[in-house]
């Protein structure tokens, strides 16, 4: 199998990973729920997490990360917890549905919606950005780079813009994380949500979310949190204000595993091999009769995604053809990234999208290449 559908979900991890949530499931208790040694270990294993989250991110300590299930979790958290009726938000076309869908539910409820377009290659109209920011918007929703196009955003420069006009900066760091160097004090990043499963190469079912001190979500569930028991009001104080409920602490501690895997590797190392067998694959297809590629390939930094389609056929039949004869593994389809698509005038159609991992090889990009040139 040639797994090149890492914008989804890692497949190939390192081992230690794998070994961690092991040893987690054979000696963790429940966090946070008790003083005896299992218990105990747990709380340990978590909170070590939450600082090396911390550090790799740039938070302000270890007690501005929650842990989530998926960044899905977390960004519906932001716009549920940060919006009031007649505030505005400004977001882009570049954005996931799990930034959009919360949105829309947002402005059915009184919020003032704003969306920044693109140009023909998918980049963020960056004027537009500018004055929507400082046309009082309330929090500005953008990712960091676009799992359709793997275009980057120039977070660090919205983000300035936003302390200036005193706007909630929320990055959508869930195909950036583990790929591109983040730092929230430096890219002036007020919520930062990520996910574990993708770059981080932790587990499914792990995720969080990083506040700059003084921020303050209203919390999307309530319920048990291990303090403060006879309190009628849930705890507003980090990071149980956002942790209702036991943690997959199991999860947690592979999270940490991959994440310390990337620090031992060399965050700049990962995106160097990355980015070396997507555009090795790039400009292995470019030259292949009726090619449409999409994205900014002019820019170096971008991430190791590529989205392109074969003429007029349908995404899905190129997708699933691969899969049959190559065993080749990609995504086909509209990616969650509905205004892209519409955008690029391929919601019938689709994309097929290739994404690399520093675990794939140059054999897997001339595999692939090779498969796409022979498709019938």
């Amino acid at each position: 199998m040639i797994y090149l559908d890492n914008a989804a979900t890692s497949f190939y991890r390192p081992p230690q990973v794998a070994e961690a949530v092991v040893q987690a499931m054979t000696s963790l208790g429940n966090a946070a729920r008790g003083t005896h040694g299992a218990a105990m270990a747990g709380a340990r294993a978590v909170f070590e997490a939450r600082q090396t989250l911390a550090d790799f991110f740039g938070a302000e300590g270890p007690e501005q990360v929650a842990f989530t299930a998926n960044a899905t979790e977390s960004l519906n958290m932001a716009v549920k917890g940060l919006l009031n009726p007649g505030d505005t938000a400004v977001t882009t076309v570049m954005e996931h549905n799990s930034v959009l869908r919360p949105l829309y539910e947002m402005e059915a409820r009184g919020v003032n919606l704003k969306m920044i377009s693109t140009d023909a290659v998918g980049r963020l109209d960056m004027e537009a950005m500018k004055r929507a920011v400082f046309s009082g918007a309330a929090a500005v929703f953008c990712t960091h780079a676009s799992n359709l196009t793997g275009n980057v955003n120039d977070i660090r420069q919205i983000g300035r813009w936003c302390r200036e006009a005193g706007a909630v900066f929320v990055v959508d760091a869930s195909q950036s994380g583990g790929i591109l160097p983040i730092h929230m004090k430096e890219d002036f990043i007020d919520v930062l949500c990520f996910t574990g499963h993708k770059g981080l190469m932790g587990p499914q079912g792990t995720g969080g979310i990083c506040l700059r001190k003084g921020i303050f979500i209203r919390p999307l569930v309530t319920g048990g949190s291990g303090i403060k028991t006879f309190d009628r009001k849930h705890p507003e104080v980090m990071p149980e204000a956002l942790e209702a409920g036991t943690l997959n602490g199991h999860g947690i501690r592979g999270l940490k595993a991959g994440v310390d895997y990337i620090q031992r590797t060399g965050i700049d190392e990962i995106f160097r091999k990355e980015n070396a067998l997507a555009r090795a694959f790039y400009d292995r297809v470019c030259e292949i009769p009726g090619i449409r590629i999409y994205g900014d390939f002019e820019n170096p930094v971008r991430i190791p995604v590529i989205a392109l389609n074969l003429g007029d056929e349908d995404s899905g039949r190129v997708s699933d053809w691969l899969a049959v004869e190559g065993d080749i593994c990609t995504r086909s389809g509209g990616h969650c990234a509905p205004l892209m698509h519409r955008a690029f005038g391929t919601e019938n159609q689709g994309m097929v999208r290739f994404s690399f991992s520093s675990f794939n090889t140059m054999e897997d990009v001339k595999a692939a290449a090779a498969a796409l040139k022979n498709y019938e």
